[in-house]
């Protein structure tokens, strides 16, 4: 049904564009066709957002634009519906382009070392903060917005109302990137199931503790050993579910925080300081020092070769035998067939899909079986830690785009992010970026039927979730490392230790490449001295920090559990 009605809108707005006139009545065509009062503003305060994009899009009438994204359920409705509908107001015409994440980070890395200017605006993940930031080749969106894009920058933006800005920040206080979209990897587990009372009771017996939400992985492990080879529904179900194939989606499974939650890194949101949870340390400046426990980073640190070990231990015990050959789409769409008790995240972008009626996962009333939840962290985890990944694609503007054309494309993202759009955009693709569109009522009305992803968002929750942070120098590069050095690991052709210690050694050589080459100046990286595990660890307990962290002995803590109802009113308080 959603599909269909995308068709037709698209239908009504393509028909719009092949009017000559731009303007008001096309905006009106828009409003009543696609928005209606599904917004956070009045039909008047829509009307009056239009006429804004309508007057400062005149000089640009009639250019052609190129934008580009990865191909998620929001990016099609932005490309498919509002490109069109953009174009028809404004008369500057929009191509949105839809390719795989990696082929983005390809073409803006051919951008920036090219100088050509291949698309107008990216919508890149915040991870990129760090590159963007220390390359100096995406524009200050603050500076942008002051004085060269001042005339195209929306004076009904409200920057205060996005909740992603502390992400697309960079140290030196400036905003480089707009967030377009973003979701979280939450802890995701069958709420029938675990308020079946045999299965209570049985695991009461068995665990000696409540079976609820885990709170840290002791409990995650104990359930996921409950459920596995269980029979429920006359089906033998798993415990866990994951994916281990050597492909490049690998690399997200551990760049996306999976470190943190173990307790990588530092204390510090949204990312730790002065290791964050890629295990990189930097200097009072800014400037990466290391990633090896040798220079007091923590990417082979005792916390990071446990998180490996657990995630191998879990697949091979608890999940799929099929899981270990997946990779991050083959697996995505397993727990909704309704054999998999439990996963330790999961990425909010696939909720659309997890609530289609019919799924077995799904109720009669559209109601989910199942719900979200914060993740649980690991043994090395400490309070004021970060405990999992937001992303956060944003609208970043090069330096090499001239700056017509940049001023175009500006006004096409503020257009896309807008108040007037962002609630019905929130609901084709739910991956929600402002505070205003958390809070509509027409939220509150669709909770029920999203498991727990609107509570979690309306929580305090919600800030121990961020993406990579600003102390990677160079995403692209490094991030490629993460799925050679884990798949060794997955393969069982490297031990965690011998993979983690790999791996750290090759970020340090890009970061000594990039200190020789001095690309990045004076807040680029500048590689410390080596000394072993407890030099760093006292040094860091002596400057108030934790990383590196020395090993646990035991590191099969006391299982937690917590009610996933009881949690939720404890958010509402």
């Amino acid at each position: 049904m959603r599909r269909h009605l995308l068709t037709t809108t698209a239908a009504v707005l393509l028909a719009m564009t092949g009017n000559a006139f731009a303007g008001m009545e096309e905006a009106k065509q828009f409003l009543d066709a696609e928005i209606g009062d599904m917004s956070v503003l009045s039909r008047a305060e829509q009307e009056q957002e239009m006429q804004w994009f309508i007057d400062a899009a005149q000089p640009f009438a009639g250019m052609d634009i190129k934008v580009v994204s990865e191909t998620i359920t929001t990016h099609e409705y932005e490309s498919k519906v509002l490109a069109p509908a953009f174009t028809a107001i404004t008369g500057i015409k929009i191509t949105h382009d839809l390719i795989g994440e990696g082929d983005v980070v390809e073409k803006l890395q051919t951008q920036m070392q090219s100088g050509e200017n291949i698309y107008d605006a990216y919508v890149n993940d915040s991870d990129l903060i760090g590159t963007h930031w220390r390359y100096q080749q995406a524009r200050s969106l603050t500076d942008w917005m002051a004085n060269e894009g001042k005339d195209v920058t929306n004076p009904m933006l409200d920057l205060d109302d996005f909740i992603g800005l502390k992400f697309t920040t960079a140290p030196d206080g400036d905003l480089y990137q707009l967030p377009d979209q973003q979701f979280a990897n939450l802890y995701w587990f069958r709420y029938d199931w675990f308020n079946d009372e045999k299965n209570k009771a049985d695991f009461k017996e068995k665990y000696g503790y409540d079976l609820g939400v885990p709170v840290n992985w002791s409990a995650y492990e104990d359930i996921a050993e409950f459920f596995t080879g269980r029979e429920i529904d006359g089906k033998k179900v798993y415990g866990h579910m994951d994916y281990g194939k050597k492909d490049p989606s690998l690399g997200w499974r551990f760049t996306d925080a999976w470190l943190s939650m173990a307790g990588n890194g530092d204390k510090g949101l949204p990312n730790g300081l002065p290791v964050d949870e890629w295990g990189i340390k930097v200097d009072e400046n800014s400037r990466p020092v290391g990633s090896c426990v040798a220079r007091g980073g923590d990417t082979n640190g005792p916390a990071a070769v446990y998180s490996i070990q657990k995630y191998l231990d879990w697949m091979k015990a608890y999940a799929p035998a099929a899981a270990q050959g997946m990779t991050f789409s083959e697996s995505g769409p397993v727990p909704a067939q309704g054999e998999i008790a439990q996963q330790m995240f999961m990425y909010t972008a696939f909720t659309a899909d997890m609530v289609k009626d019919g799924l077995p996962v799904v109720n009669e009333d559209g109601t989910p079986k199942w719900r979200f939840a914060p993740s649980p962290h690991g043994v090395y985890w400490k309070e004021g830690m970060k405990l999992g990944y937001q992303d956060v694609g944003s609208w970043t503007l090069l330096k090499s785009t001239p700056d017509d054309r940049a001023k175009a494309a500006w006004l096409y993202a503020q257009f896309v992010t807008s108040k007037t759009i962002d609630v019905k955009k929130s609901h084709v693709g739910l991956t929600l970026i402002r505070e205003s569109t958390i809070q509509h009522e027409s939220f509150t009305d669709r909770a029920p039927k999203l498991g727990g992803l609107i509570e979690f968002y309306r929580s305090p929750a919600r800030v121990q979730w961020s993406p990579t942070g600003t102390n990677v120098p160079d995403y692209p590069k490094l991030a490629q490392l993460w799925w050679q050095a884990i798949g060794d690991a997955s393969s069982g052709a490297k031990t965690p230790q011998e993979a983690m210690d790999s791996l750290c050694a090759e970020q340090e050589k890009v970061m000594e490449r990039l200190e020789r080459a001095g690309v990045q100046g004076d807040i680029g990286p500048k590689l410390a001295e080596e000394h072993d595990l407890e030099y760093w660890n006292a040094e860091a307990v002596k400057a108030g920090n934790l990383a590196p962290q020395l090993k646990i002995e035991n590191e099969k803590e006391k299982p937690i559990t917590v009610n996933y109802d009881e949690l939720v009113k404890s958010w509402q308080q």
